[in-house]
């Protein structure tokens, strides 16, 4: 008798233990895909582990892998974060860090926007600025000198937006710019110049109004002084 109740006690010992070692192992895998990891998140992953994170991403998503002293944790992210630019490869996409010198960038050799005490030139990060170019303080980049082509010919002589009708005027011309590199063209502004200039002539047809305006003056000048006097005569023009 006393067997048989050690023998169901043994028994029911056993099942608890496999029971607890099963439900163990159901939050560790449930850990591993959805646990909280240090950070606290472990969304996107397809393999997770408390201590490093993720190691492996779900499609198009990158791999960010952050390191704190001797110790890394994965992270997977939709886009790279400022200073890291995404790769995309057959088995995972992962984001590495741009160059030192680099705040942003396209790819390693190739940035976007410089760190501090640093100028972008063509995808580089310089502490100055090569010959031939101009530090630009506001965006912290170097820009081709402007080189100006010849000046262009004068312009019409014009007095408020017309050719005619005054004695003076003015007459402009330009000088654009021309080539700065061999592969860009620099943003300068155009210059321009303007001088004063005679016009001297009316404009079509108000010689002929003013003409026909004088005869029609002296016409009515010359009837005026025709006038009736009370005795009857007509008045005669005066002699000049």
């Amino acid at each position: 008798m006393k067997q048989l109740i050690w023998r169901r006690i043994d028994g029911s010992f056993w099942n608890l233990c496999l029971l607890l070692l099963l439900s163990g192992s159901v939050q560790l895998l449930a850990l591993s895909r959805s646990g909280t990891g240090p950070g606290g998140n472990c969304t996107g992953c397809i393999i997770c582990s408390e201590e490093n994170g993720c190691s492996s991403c779900q499609q198009r998503l990158f791999l960010l892998i952050r390191r704190e002293g001797v110790r890394q944790y994965g992270k997977c992210v939709h886009d790279c974060p400022l200073g890291f630019f995404g790769i995309r490869g057959q088995e995972v996409n992962r984001c590495r860090k741009c160059g030192a010198t680099c705040d942003s960038c396209f790819s390693q050799d190739f940035c976007i926007r410089c760190k501090r005490r640093f100028f972008l030139y063509k995808g580089k990060c310089l502490p100055t600025c090569p010959p031939g170019t101009l530090s630009q303080p506001s965006t912290r980049e170097c820009q081709e000198e402007c080189k100006l082509g010849p000046w262009g010919s004068w312009g019409p002589c014009i007095h408020d937006g017309k050719t005619c009708g005054a004695t003076w005027g003015l007459e402009t011309r330009v000088r654009e710019a021309g080539l700065a590199g061999q592969e860009e063209e620099a943003t300068c502004q155009v210059q321009s110049e303007s001088r004063k200039c005679p016009i001297q002539r009316p404009c079509p047809g108000e010689r002929n109004a003013r003409q026909k305006k004088g005869r029609k003056d002296r016409r009515q000048r010359k009837d005026r002084k025709l006038e009736p006097r009370p005795d009857g005569r007509l008045s005669q023009p005066s002699q000049q």
